[in-house]
């Protein structure tokens, strides 16, 4: 279809618009004045809407002028303009001139056939040739309807806030149906005596979506009673109705006729009437006492196969109810985390998130008697819920102890890579991230250990965070095999030597250990002097190095006499050849084990084994 199709002159469609079929009027729950005839007056006349030549910036006539000049939408006839076709004919047929007023005609005649879907389009199409017709209470009206029909509650009520909106019998009945779907049934009934005029000018057909929100928030308020007068217009054989009535005798303790309502609903309504009927008798049987298996099973059944609304939402929050009681911690964080993320938590999100948290705070204390490895898989998979702040941060952390020492270090590790990334910023990063590192190195994964400190370096650490994270770092290049990188990395920390030193006897690089610098002769032998200098002895011993061996035996053999090590350093400063294999195996297995090192060594023993491949010269 071709542009100029488009530019074709209108044809002028007159609107037969009829009055809607006679039906009994919904009684005012309370007293009221009676609704003012200007009212009934203004909807009475077709809106006409007529162009001037005053151009926007896009080419095309202002609307806004017009519309707003125009009266404003005060009940069911107001929908009804000039110019009204069912399909897009008369915006096909609209002049550049005419278009807006056609865009207007064709939006409200899909509002008043329920298409929101078809009407949105049109209305945003609108609002973006002139926005100020945002500023139009006729439009806003009609945008609100629109987003109702979509089930957009949020975006309904704000587009409905406006101030000549307040007391418009047709905003308040939409803004009446935009609050009972958002669950604001308080508000919603609010609104029912404004909208009253609004309900009875229309059929009853028409007039059902309106009534069946008002019941529904009467029944989520607690006001079960009014529910019957609600509902008094609506036939006695409407599903829906029949559903809403059963629940609401239900609550007023009717409890046989009530489940005789719902019976009936079940055998008449179509598959979101029939949830619901079965719904609201198992939420009877749990207020009367303690469910049986089969309808816990058959709830979970609901909620699997119906999503995504108030039947959903009720499933839901008798399953959170009944897993309190019976104290079951899986069910209860499975049903309410359900509701916290799909539902923004319900009616009370802040009491809801408060007893997610302390139910989860609960099962993560280390007397809880479930397995650890149960704890940390919920933790993982509700982590979402975990408290904010120092607190939150504190649970995690004591999980991960507790994980390492079981020594379950990867499951820690990933705990704590997820506060890191998701949680910790800036310089707090530090400590942390050479810990997640740490952890991986332990579990066996270098590669994750080298992206936890890399990920973090765009911050500016102190001297001391910045070694310790240089530390790990050397372990993961050295697991890795960039062992080069790795003694690059230690070039700048105080205790670089010692690690680079570990590092060569873990690989048997002797020739790199024969050239470290033994402890001073004459000071005390600690355990890590005395490790050091037997680690000297046996590099030397391994490279051949026997004029070395005679002057470290002549520097330390008088300050081993008296330790427990003199024998294991007789036996590797001796002559080589002296001594058989067998000697010398005894004397490196009783070098101490205090390294050098110091705490770091505990990584570097996670590493694979190498292969001995002494080099002998």
């Amino acid at each position: 279809m071709t542009h100029a199709r488009f530019m074709l002159a209108a044809v002028a469609l007159l609107a037969t618009a009829s009055a809607p079929s006679v039906a009994p009027t919904v009684a005012e729950p309370v007293g009221a004045d009676d609704a003012g005839d200007a009212t009934a007056d203004a909807d009475a006349a077709a809106t006409d809407v007529a162009p001037v030549p005053v151009r926007a910036k896009t080419g095309l006539p202002r609307f806004a002028p017009q519309l707003a000049n125009s009266p404003t939408i005060f009940g069911p006839n107001g929908w009804r303009v000039a110019g009204q076709v069912e399909g897009w004919a008369g915006l096909i047929a609209a002049r550049p001139a005419m278009r807006q007023a056609a865009r207007w005609a064709y939006a409200t005649r899909q509002v008043s056939l329920g298409r929101g879907a078809e009407a949105v389009g049109a209305l945003e199409v609108m609002r973006q040739d002139d926005p100020d017709l945002a500023l139009v209470p006729s439009y806003q009206l009609a945008l609100g309807a629109t987003l109702t029909l979509l089930d957009r509650p949020a975006a309904a009520m704000a587009a409905l806030a406006g101030e000549r909106l307040q007391s418009d019998p047709e905003a308040c009945a939409w803004r009446m149906r935009a609050l009972g779907q958002a669950g604001l049934g308080g508000p919603a009934l609010a609104e029912l005596r404004c909208a009253l005029p609004a309900l009875n000018a229309r059929s009853v057909k028409d007039r059902t979506p309106f009534l069946l929100a008002a019941a529904r928030s009467a029944i989520a308020v607690g006001q079960p009673g009014l529910v019957a007068q609600v509902l008094g217009a609506m036939p006695a054989a409407d599903p829906a109705a029949t559903v809403l009535r059963g629940r609401a005798t239900l609550a007023l303790g009717q409890r046989s006729q009530g489940q005789l309502l719902l019976a009936q609903a079940r055998q008449i309504g179509d598959r979101a009437q029939r949830l619901d009927a079965e719904l609201a008798l198992i939420e009877d049987r749990a207020h009367h006492g303690t469910l049986p298996p089969t309808d816990i099973a058959r709830l979970r059944q609901i909620r699997f196969v119906w999503r995504g609304d108030e039947i959903e939402m009720r499933a839901l929050q008798l399953s959170y109810a009944v897993a309190l009681r019976t104290h079951d911690v899986r069910a209860t964080l499975e049903a309410g985390a359900t509701i916290f993320r799909y539902f923004n938590g319900g009616a009370d999100r802040a009491a809801l998130t408060a007893a997610l948290q302390q139910t989860l705070t609960a099962a993560l204390a280390p007397d809880h008697a479930m397995p650890l490895d149960r704890v940390a898989g919920l933790y993982w998979e509700y982590r979402d819920l975990s408290p904010a702040g120092a607190a939150g941060d504190l649970l995690v952390v004591q999980l991960a102890d507790r994980l390492q020492s079981a020594g379950l270090y990867e499951r820690g590790a990933e705990l704590l890579d997820h506060q890191l990334r998701v949680r910790t910023r800036d310089v707090a990063q530090g400590p942390l991230s050479a810990r997640v590192a740490s952890l991986f190195i332990l579990a066996g994964a270098p590669a994750r250990a080298l992206a936890a400190i890399r990920d973090t370096e765009g911050n500016v650490y102190p001297n001391d965070m910045l070694w310790a994270r240089h530390r790990v770092e050397a372990v993961a290049l050295d697991q890795l095999g960039r062992t080069n990188e790795a003694l690059a990395v230690l070039q700048d920390v105080p205790d670089g030597e010692a690690i680079r030193g570990e590092l060569n006897w873990r690989r048997h690089d002797w020739k790199a250990l024969a050239a470290a610098t033994p402890p001073a002769p004459g000071d005390a032998l600690t355990d890590v002097a005395q490790a050091r200098i037997l680690r000297l002895a046996v590099a030397l011993a391994m490279l051949g190095r026997e004029g070395e061996l005679a002057r470290l035996r002549a520097q330390y053999g008088a300050a081993f006499a008296t330790l427990p090590t003199a024998p294991a350093f007789a036996a590797l400063t001796a002559a080589v050849g002296a001594v058989d294999p067998a000697t010398v195996s005894a004397a490196m297995a009783a070098i101490p084990s205090s390294s050098p090192a110091g705490g770091i060594a505990d990584l570097i023993d996670a590493a694979p084994q190498v292969a001995e491949t002494p080099s002998a010269s």
